[in-house]
């Protein structure tokens, strides 16, 4: 990690050279200002020209996945200290890599991994669906994200009822066996059918609960809506249509429901709690261009007629706060380009308030189906790539197994080339930015402030020997986001100090502290 150079002789000359940089006005200053992004923001002094390597505002989650144990817990049944254990060392090691967002699953299919007033506990952590683990999970899971300074989105599959079509095997008070009118088998599994206004507000009531009960930051739903194409015969939902379809095409109808349904989810999440986000990783072809000649030069699958999933429409009705398509496909993969994919869905959210971050099929480095998976190079290429186009504001990776398990030391390259200082989340439409901290004082290499009401967290800056700093544009100097009230330097300097509220509006910087050679 970058530090600068110690500070020669004279402290008072270093700290009147970094008030008068300061007299620009700090990071503070981009609180009340609207939606900027690092490759395009003001430079705050003379010299302070946006470096795109270090982007002081970029998302970078990790999806943590509970069904089927994919990531988290294990396995079923095990202790609830294991539980807790495994599940602090993947955020561990998420802040190690300099990512600051995680979406963990909380509802698979219609279970829960929380104390749910409305679903069954989830068999993913007994191993026995409905069967009490001993201890609620969310507020654990919640509080060890914030104490660490990640983002925490809670991660919702819509639709999908049971992944087991034996309805006898679930729990008697499971909405699947309440209300069988809801269902629709397909293949294995059992969904609700988006269909029904009443599946959309058990839903919504689901959302609503999690948003209320616990400090989440988000609500976030995959990429399942209706089932995937497969061996599973024809989708029957044909009463709900004859009921409600009102005249209207069969395709038409269905994704009139998923969007009902975003809608909804999107107005209840924000009248619960204003701050809380609401996004979806869509599947990452919208279109073709053989279907539609404003879609994507690809040929694969395309969500809009497959699974009746129209990001576009979510897009312009302003219904979500940001999409993480699945772009799981490489550099000049002919069906589904990633050259192609990023700067489309980059084009389809310019100009409005959607965010936009790549979901990164970190899971397929490695595999020898596609040559250009085994080239270690290929996912830092996709950031590289993204930094072309101002409208990509961070990126997500599948899943947080192999975060851990860094496939072809990926996440090394990524780190030492894109994550080598870490970031602040992307900066929200308008708020107040918190009060600056106060008190800042040096005890040896140990800088120490008050606490500030309503902040979570606290950036740490190293201002260069000469006085300038770039932190209004860039990360170059940010070299840490600790969440206590105190930071250890780890080299002599001029270091400055922000408050950052939940959603990383930042104050402006405290007085500069000289930590002594």
């Amino acid at each position: 990690m970058r530090t600068g150079r110690p500070l020669l002789a004279a402290a008072a000359v270093a700290i009147a050279a970094t008030a008068a940089a300061y007299s620009f006005g700090g990071p503070g200053a981009e609180a009340a200002a609207p939606r900027t992004k690092a490759k395009t923001a003001a430079k705050p002094a003379e010299k302070c020209v946006a470096d795109a390597r270090y982007p002081k505002r970029q998302l970078r989650g990790v999806w943590i996945a509970t069904v089927k144990n994919i990531d988290w817990p294990s396995a079923t049944g095990i202790s609830p200290a294991k539980q807790r254990a495994e599940y602090v060392r993947i955020l561990d090691n998420a802040v190690r890599r300099n990512l600051n967002a995680v979406f963990v699953q909380v509802r698979p299919a219609s279970d829960a991994l929380y104390k749910s007033p409305y679903e069954p506990w989830s068999q993913y952590l007994t191993g026995t669906p409905g069967k009490d683990p001993g201890w609620d999970p969310l507020p654990f899971l919640t509080a060890e994200a914030h104490k660490r300074g990640l983002e925490f989105h809670a991660w919702f599959n819509p639709y999908r009822a049971a992944y087991d079509a034996n309805l006898g095997r679930l729990p008697a008070g499971h909405p699947a066996r309440q209300h069988p009118d809801w269902l629709v088998r397909y293949g294995d599994l059992v969904y609700y059918n988006p269909g029904l206004p009443q599946v959309r507000d058990h839903v919504v009531k689901v959302v609503t609960d999690v948003v209320k009960r616990y400090d989440v930051d988000g609500v976030h739903f995959d990429d399942y809506f209706y089932p995937y194409p497969g061996p599973g015969g024809t989708f029957d939902d044909a009463a709900a249509f004859r009921k409600y379809g009102d005249g209207a095409k069969l395709a038409d109808w269905r994704r009139g429901n998923v969007n009902k349904l975003v809608a909804q989810v999107h107005k209840a999440v924000h009248d619960t709690k204003k701050d809380v986000k609401f996004g979806i990783s869509p599947f990452g072809i919208w279109r073709n261009k053989a279907q539609d000649p404003t879609g994507s030069a690809t040929s694969g699958m395309s969500a809009y007629d497959a699974i009746y999933a129209d990001a576009r429409a979510w897009i312009k009705a302003g219904t979500v706060d940001y999409l993480i398509p699945q772009l799981y496909w490489p550099r000049g993969f002919q069906a589904a380009d990633y050259k192609v994919l990023a700067p489309w869905w980059a084009n389809e959210v310019k100009g409005t308030d959607v965010r936009l971050y790549i979901g990164q099929g970190l899971y397929r480095v490695g595999a020898r189906d596609v040559p250009t998976w085994t080239k270690p190079g290929e996912v830092p290429a996709h950031l590289t790539l993204n930094r072309r186009f101002e409208e990509i504001d961070g990126d997500v990776y599948f899943s947080a197994k192999n975060l851990e398990a860094n496939p072809l030391k990926v996440m090394d390259r990524l780190v030492k080339d894109h994550y080598s200082r870490p970031a602040l989340l992307p900066l929200p439409d308008g708020g107040s930015a918190p009060a600056k901290p106060s008190g800042l004082k040096v005890s040896g290499s140990v800088l120490r402030w008050t606490a500030v009401p309503g902040a979570r967290s606290y950036a740490v800056y190293k201002v260069p020997a000469s006085g300038q700093s770039c932190q209004a544009t860039d990360a170059r100097n940010l070299i840490a986001i600790v969440t206590g009230s105190s930071y250890t330097a780890q080299a002599p300097g001029t270091y400055l100090v922000t408050a950052l509220d939940p959603l990383t509006r930042e104050s402006k910087p405290a007085d500069v502290t000289v930590v002594p050679t």
